[in-house]
């Protein structure tokens, strides 16, 4: 049937990715557009435009090509198309007045029978500089002539993409806000309660020593705990709603995106554009769960100055100091000596110094001892007198500290496995891995008492004189710990109550 076209009958068409590019050409008679399809009126040249725009053809389709499309419309151009120079231009029949073959042609293109109101011919372009969707006959001779213009059935397929990859988005989207409610949610509500109870079972522990004197500040202080606790369950509840909503959300607009790829067709599609990409932005508009130190159980809550003072003293006046403490004589640096009792010990000068017989547990560099004792649980407290020394360091360690040679390895307080009170030349100061944090005390302590609870976590040193705390630290404990000292200075003494 081509064969009754004559060249000056076709408008060429020449497509350049989407964009298209219309030339110039004449016009056809009404007899010569009825000789390519009798009664067809205005279908071939839709139908043509249509096949020009790149009709959708997935990858591979010349394996495919004479097999019927059920998703597609009928391409009824074939007889009325031709090759021009062997590239993806094509020639369209120019028609004209053929609007009642437009009007029986309801079943092609996008599949609807909406109808362009200059032409009345099917829409099956869609102009993306005017946004809406034309004819085939506003691209060649209308309006939309020097537009940017792109077939319906082209367009649409690109939104699908889209809309495809969208949904994949917000299915891993939804999987990682499902992860976190499942798992991340939960681990921290075990976690504050974890937390909760471990506070307060140091708080009634503590105030069973000293429940006389305080009695008032333990009921103030539970409540702070509730109140932490409560507030951290808010904090969850808060967060498990926040992301149920979210999740909903995204379901929500994933089950919409879904319906409109099955339920829609081309124009349909393309004409809710605006709606859809808006209903995509609000879903990816939720942010990604992130974890919150609001959840966390604040431990400090149970710390009070009058619960410390008062626990440290009790606990020192109660818990007298085991007569067996006494220093590790094969710990013990040649730099010091040892009195015959086990609990003093002397910062020889170099004259004074003797040969030691060798030990893997003694410091040999440094004038450092460990006591006979390591502590892995409960309360533990010991009293130290250091009123005749100007040099001295007082805390624990682990048994993991180096004891050979001169660097920060085998020095208290210089590394990550020891905790040490410093005195030097009238300053005080507190240091662990090497990392010093400078004391103003009023008044310099003749004793200096040390309570270490392991299962608060907690390090004190204490004026038992004035009563006074003059260092707390927390820290989480996993190894058994040595009373660990130094002396530079004169002497110190393991004290017993």
């Amino acid at each position: 049937m081509s064969s009754d076209l004559n060249d000056s009958d076709l408008i060429p068409v020449s497509l350049h990715g989407n964009d298209v590019e219309l030339l110039a050409a004449a016009a056809v008679s009404d007899e010569e557009k009825s000789a390519c399809h009798p009664g067809e009126g205005e279908k071939a040249p839709a139908a043509a435009a249509a096949a020009a725009g790149g009709a959708l053809h997935a990858p591979g389709d010349d394996k495919t090509r004479g097999k019927p499309d059920r998703n597609q419309p009928p391409d009824r151009s074939a007889d009325c198309s031709s090759d021009v120079n062997g590239d993806r231009s094509i020639a369209l029949p120019q028609k004209d007045g053929a609007q009642n073959s437009d009007k029986e042609d309801t079943g092609s293109g996008s599949g609807s029978g909406d109808r362009c109101a200059d032409h009345e011919s099917e829409l099956d372009w869609f102009c993306s500089t005017e946004d809406r969707l034309i004819c085939s006959r506003c691209v060649v001779t209308g309006t939309c002539k020097s537009h940017t213009v792109t077939p319906v059935l082209k367009k649409a397929a690109d939104m699908r993409n889209k809309l495809v990859d969208a949904c994949e988005k917000l299915q891993l989207k939804a999987a990682g806000v499902e992860r976190f409610v499942a798992e991340t949610l939960p681990v921290k509500k075990q976690a504050a309660l974890a937390g909760a109870a471990e506070a307060r079972e140091t708080l009634v522990q503590r105030f069973n020593l000293i429940r006389e004197a305080c009695e008032s500040e333990e009921q103030r202080l539970l409540e702070a705990v509730l109140e932490e606790e409560e507030r951290t369950q808010q904090a969850i509840l808060t967060q498990q709603a926040h992301w149920a909503e979210s999740l909903k959300h995204i379901s929500t607009a994933r089950g919409h995106l879904v319906r409109v790829l099955t339920e829609r067709d081309d124009l349909q599609l393309v004409n809710s554009t605006k709606e859809i990409l808006e209903r995509v932005e609000d879903a990816h508009s939720i942010l990604e769960p992130q974890d919150s130190r609001k959840m966390n159980f604040n431990s400090s809550c149970v710390q009070s100055p009058l619960l410390l003072g008062m626990w440290a003293t009790a606990a020192l006046v109660c818990r007298a100091a085991p007569a067996d403490l006494t220093f590790n004589d094969r710990t013990v640096s040649p730099l010091l000596g040892l009195s015959e009792d086990g609990r003093t010990l002397r910062f020889l000068p170099k004259r004074a110094r003797q040969p030691c017989e060798y030990s893997p547990e003694r410091f040999d560099r440094w004038p450092n001892a460990l006591a006979g004792r390591s502590f892995s649980t409960g309360t533990h407290s010991w009293l130290v007198g250091v009123k005749g020394s100007s040099a001295f360091k007082l805390g624990v360690s682990s048994g993991r500290i180096e004891r050979k040679g001169q660097g920060s390895e085998a020095r208290l307080g210089y590394n990550p496995h020891s905790w040490v009170l410093s005195h030097y030349e009238g300053d005080y100061s507190f240091s662990h891995a090497g990392r010093h944090h400078s004391l103003s005390l009023l008044r310099r302590p003749a004793t200096v008492g040390v309570l270490l609870d392991c299962q608060a976590g907690q390090l004190l040193f204490f004026d038992p004189e004035s009563c006074s705390v003059l260092y707390s630290h927390h820290a989480s404990f996993t190894e058994q710990l040595y009373p660990a000292f130094a002396v530079a200075d004169s002497s110190i003494t393991l004290l017993s109550h």
